[in-house]
């Protein structure tokens, strides 16, 4: 049976950091991940600690304010998007998303800002805040996304 889920409780930023590195290495082939979470739960934190473990060699820059930031990683293309400032899922538009070819990594922040208008998710990796630590709750939504989540689970 595939994993759907896997929760990490009570959790500072190394541990967090640590997941992503640990699910870096199953996602080298693309996907969708949408990161949901109020501000300053750890969803930068936890895109940019996957970016770094795939292989970014450049800075990882928070794409709060230029919308979408891009990577390529040997074949595989990568983009950042951070949909807080987005009023209406049609100003995602502008992006131009459907130009990008695969294969490609999406990883999404706010992604309940843009529905209908970004790739829908495999993994879900949604972050809250428990006092001065933060809890994680990763869920599968596709066969891939749980693909992910049983190496993840398996990852010493």
């Amino acid at each position: 049976m595939s994993e759907r889920t896997f929760v990490a409780e009570r959790i500072d930023e190394s541990v967090l950091s640590g997941i992503a590195n640990k699910l870096a290495g199953a996602v080298a082939e693309g996907g969708v991940i949408h990161l949901v979470g109020p501000l300053g739960a750890g969803k930068t934190t936890f895109a940019r600690s996957l970016l770094t473990q795939l292989g970014v060699g450049s800075r990882v820059k928070s794409p709060t304010y230029s919308l979408i930031e891009s990577y390529t990683v040997g074949a595989l293309g990568v983009q950042h998007l951070d949909l807080y400032r987005i009023a209406d899922a049609e100003e995602v538009e502008w992006l131009g998303l459907r130009d990008f070819a695969e294969p490609q990594l999406w990883l999404i922040e706010w992604p309940d800002r843009a529905r209908g208008a970004i790739p829908k998710p495999d993994l879900v990796v949604a972050l809250a805040h428990a006092g001065m630590v933060r809890d994680a709750h990763l869920d599968a939504v596709t066969p891939r996304g749980s693909a992910w989540l049983e190496s993840l689970s398996s990852a010493s």
